[in-house]
């Protein structure tokens, strides 16, 4: 089992900034892909970005250029900066990850609102 414990978050107005925290405990495996997706009112939860236990990353292409994702394997710790925010970056943002054993295991944080006011 793993748990998903996500902080930061919170309101901002446009062009602002806010960084993004997550902490992975229990059964984390060394291979693993860690992300942050989002999911605004009324629609369905989109990908934002996914990185890799060796880096590699992907982004979606309306968070390009302006959101990076890092990770630090020691703390089992992703992060999410996201800078130059715009009124519909405004979603609750949750972390996920996708652990590979001999299955592959998908695990949710609670999500963390990020409100970007115009």
């Amino acid at each position: 089992q793993v748990q998903l414990v996500e902080s930061g978050g919170g309101l901002v107005q446009a062009g602002g900034s806010l960084g993004l925290s997550c902490a992975a405990s229990g059964s984390i495996f060394s291979g693993n892909i860690m992300g942050w997706y989002r999911q605004a009112p009324g629609n369905q939860r989109e990908l934002v970005a996914t990185i890799t236990t060796g880096g590699s990353t992907n982004y979606a292409d309306s968070v390009k250029g302006r959101f990076t994702i890092s990770r630090d394997n020691a703390k089992n710790t992703v992060y999410l900066q996201m800078n130059s925010l715009k009124p519909e970056d405004t979603a609750v943002y949750y972390c996920n990850a996708k652990i590979f054993t001999s299955i592959m295991r998908q695990y949710w944080g609670q999500g963390t609102q990020v409100t970007v006011s115009s």
